[in-house]
């Protein structure tokens, strides 16, 4: 029931969210907007953005290679898929991560490697886009001037910080070391437990560094597809949006994302796209029309995740099917 009440209030916080973003602008400008778009250049960014989905598998594989599970690239790619189809079906963007390391260790039965492997994935994939974010805040205000996105370089930077710290505190045996005597404080004690698991976790990627730096090269190319994905949509309502503007809002705007308020994280979209790109001039009715494709591209980029789920759920009953007589 606790369940249930949660995913509801997520679903009244989506609806809300989306209804609060359209108050504040004129419904005929927005629909105006976005009869104006060009579906060709849509059509683009959609494919350009399952290729993003798909170089996130292939950093996947490349971490679960570094614990030497055995998986081909094309199932990886597939739960990858699985795990962006539910994203957008569960109310936070993590819940996609459980069901995808859920399909995977039940083909490889290597349930604790994999799921290492995902919240290895999750961290690497964040530190790519913060490194991206705070590199792209610094170029921005050099290049531009703009005194007013300041407060992002060093927003940027702070979250670039914490996730490098929790890596190195992770992956560094003397930096484990230390940051346990913290954990023996009253006031953080009862944490201990979890930090100690998850540090055991993390011993198969110590000393894994190829591995790690080859994954955070391929989620910087899979940011990068992102980017234009973005920009392709912004070019579908008219244009005028720099590319350099897109590397700085999008990575962020997937930090903001994460926030578990709404479902698949609609919502939020349709509130981040307006406030960024408003930072820059962008026109409110095209940050929201192009929020509006952007939700509709996460979804349609992710159905091939349903299908890919649904075949092996048939799979796993025909198995079931064929087994279950022969069972005394």
């Amino acid at each position: 029931m606790k369940d249930k009440l949660l995913t509801v209030a997520k679903i009244v916080i989506t609806i809300a969210l989306i209804a609060y973003s359209f108050s504040r602008v004129d419904l005929a400008l927005v629909g105006a907007q976005l009869a104006t778009t060009r579906i060709w250049l849509v059509v683009l960014a959609l494919l350009v953005y399952m290729g993003a989905i798909a170089l996130n598998g292939l950093k996947w594989w490349v971490l679960l290679r570094a614990q030497n599970v055995s998986v081909p690239l094309a199932a990886a790619i597939q739960y990858m898929f699985v795990g962006f189809f539910f994203n957008n079906l569960l109310p936070a963007n993590i819940g996609g991560d459980v069901m995808r390391g859920y399909g995977m260790a039940r083909y490889t039965d290597r349930t604790a490697e994999t799921a290492v492997s995902v919240v290895v994935d999750r961290m690497v994939g964040l530190f790519a886009y913060m490194s991206a974010a705070a590199v792209a805040s610094i170029v921005v205000v050099s290049v531009t001037g703009r005194s007013e996105l300041r407060p992002l370089v060093v927003a940027a930077v702070v979250a670039l910080a914490a996730i490098a710290l929790a890596l190195a505190v992770l992956l560094s045996r003397r930096l484990h070391a230390l940051i346990s005597r913290l954990f023996q404080l009253p006031l953080l004690a009862p944490m201990a437990p979890l930090f100690e698991s998850v540090s055991v976790a993390f011993e198969a990627y110590r000393f894994r560094y190829r591995a790690l730096l080859l994954a955070f090269l391929i989620a910087m190319a899979g940011l990068m597809a992102s980017n234009i994905a973005n920009w392709l949509l912004f070019q579908a309502e008219g244009g005028g949006v720099s590319l350099l503007f897109i590397s700085l809002f999008n990575p962020l705007i997937a930090l903001v994302l994460l926030l578990p308020i709404s479902i698949g994280g609609h919502g939020v979209i349709q509130n981040a796209y307006p406030f960024f790109y408003g930072l820059v001039g962008v026109p409110v009715t095209q940050a929201l029309a192009t929020s509006v494709l952007m939700s509709f591209l996460i979804i349609l980029g992710s159905l091939p995740g349903a299908v890919f789920w649904l075949r092996n759920r048939r799979l796993n009953a025909d198995e079931v099917a064929v087994i279950a007589p022969s069972q005394p």
